[in-house]
């Protein structure tokens, strides 16, 4: 008995006992033992004769009277020999579609999703799943169209949703959009309970902004975002939960609330953890120090801990030595090249403090980059102020101007002082009695030389 038996035998763990134990009794009827013997021969023949086991399982189906395990199990057989090994799948797809014929009444409800959903994996998934989308989708449509018939409504949207995570995994957006909406639609539907909508909402969810993601539709991404965490039915898988909250964190760090990201990013990593996912390396930050040991978290530490000490050269041979863990992430990929800009940035401008004229090729020598890098960095410093000076296009020298920077300390410390002036001569206005002047009155006797008063402009002078 292989593997294929050992399942029927075994059941699964979603295991249903809604069916009708009277199937199983064709095994005892007349002529059983011998259709199991013609099953068992034919399925001796696969490995080096799938041709002629092929003939055998049809024959087995041939001459059943009534659909039976039998049949069903010698289709199961000619479906994985034709796809798997013959790699005819345009065949495959016509004895699958013989197959769902007997998810009615001919087997249990249990082997036959356990069948289907088997069945699915292979044709959609890795090297030996079908290439032409199109023919992927008629084993989907097919499988549907039975399911709908068995009126097994729960197994319907379980394979929805496993074609839409094939469609997500394959890039095909049109098609995963269309189904998502058909998905969105199959959760409007009476007789299931709350919490299993909310579940599968939350599973919908996950999968459209995953899309949203990857297609950088942010609104959209951050409004499916608000709407998976304003679920409260929901009994979720932790990978799916795990899911949202990554995409989250990469929506908080679009937006540089760094913060909002850190938080959504330790969540996912938790559920991932939970979930035995390896996913949870990607989302890894801080407060995972349990992990530390581990290689892929090590480097990702380590590179954060080089950022918040400024210390470009050491992120530079982090990235080096790392460069498959981290740069194959597409995500923190984006973020390598800002978080390097930022660095370099930053060490260029402590760089040439105590300078006043600074060669580029040194500048570069020292950022180990390119000059003409060195020189983009520069003008972008220049532009945005954070550097006093200019450009030397011919003798490709970068010029500091100190006495402009003194200049400017001048005037800022001047444009400070008149500033306090003038706040004095508020203060002193607002609680002179006479709304302009302090002091004695002349017309009353006093000295007018002894009074004193502010003009507009911030100076001392005196009245006339």
């Amino acid at each position: 008995m292989d593997d294929d038996d050992a399942d029927y035998m075994q059941g699964s763990e979603d295991e249903d006992y809604d069916f009708d134990y009277s199937d199983d009794d064709e095994a005892n009827e007349p002529g059983s033992a011998d259709v199991e013997n013609l099953y068992y021969v034919a399925k001796g023949k696969k490995d080096d004769n799938p041709e002629q086991a092929l003939k055998e399982f049809k024959a087995i189906v041939d001459q059943e009277q009534e659909k039976g395990d039998w049949g069903f199990k010698a289709l199961k057989q000619s479906t994985k020999l034709l796809f798997l090994t013959l790699h005819r799948p345009a065949e495959a797809l016509e004895t699958y579609k013989q197959l769902l014929t007997y998810t009615k009444s001919a087997v249990t409800r249990n082997y036959s999703e356990k069948t289907i959903n088997g069945i699915l994996d292979y044709v959609g998934g890795g090297k030996s799943g079908v290439e032409d989308v199109n023919l992927l989708e008629k084993f989907y449509e097919a499988t549907k169209v039975a399911l709908v018939e068995a009126k097994n409504e729960r197994l319907s949207v379980k394979t929805n949703l496993k074609l839409a995570k094939l469609w997500l995994d394959r890039k095909e957006y049109t098609r995963l959009s269309r189904l998502i909406r058909e998905l969105h639609a199959s959760t409007t539907a009476d007789g299931e309970d709350v919490s299993q909508k909310g579940t599968q909402l939350q599973e919908i969810y996950a999968l459209e902004i995953q899309m949203y993601n990857e297609t950088k539709n942010y609104k959209k991404l951050k409004e499916i975002y608000n709407a998976a965490n304003a679920i409260r039915s929901a009994i979720p898988h932790p990978r799916i939960v795990g899911v949202i909250k990554e995409c989250g964190g990469k929506m908080w760090m679009g937006e540089r609330q760094w913060r909002r990201a850190s938080e959504d990013f330790f969540e996912s990593f938790k559920q991932y953890d939970e979930a035995g996912s390896p996913q949870r390396i990607q989302v890894l930050n801080q407060e995972t120090k349990p992990y530390k040991n581990d290689p892929q978290i090590k480097a990702m530490t380590d590179l954060v801990d080089a950022y918040q000490r400024r210390e470009v050269h050491a992120a530079e041979k982090i990235l080096k030595d790392n460069r498959s863990t981290i740069m194959d992430d597409p995500f923190i990929k984006d973020y390598i090249d800002e978080l390097l800009r930022s660095l370099r940035t930053q060490y260029l401008i402590d760089l040439i403090k105590p300078y006043t004229r600074l060669e580029l090729v040194f500048l570069a020598q020292q950022l180990n980059v390119e000059r003409d890098e060195v020189e983009e960095l520069l003008i972008g410093l220049i532009l945005e102020g954070k550097v006093e000076g200019r450009i030397d296009q011919v003798g490709m020298r970068l010029e500091l101007d100190r006495k402009q920077i003194l200049e400017k300390k001048r005037y800022t410390a001047l444009q400070k002082w008149t500033e306090t002036l003038e706040g004095i001569h508020t203060a002193v206005v607002g609680k002179s009695p006479t709304g302009g002047r302090s002091g004695t009155d002349p017309s009353m006797g006093g000295d007018p030389y002894s009074i004193r008063e502010i003009d507009a402009g911030g100076r001392w002078g005196m009245p006339f």
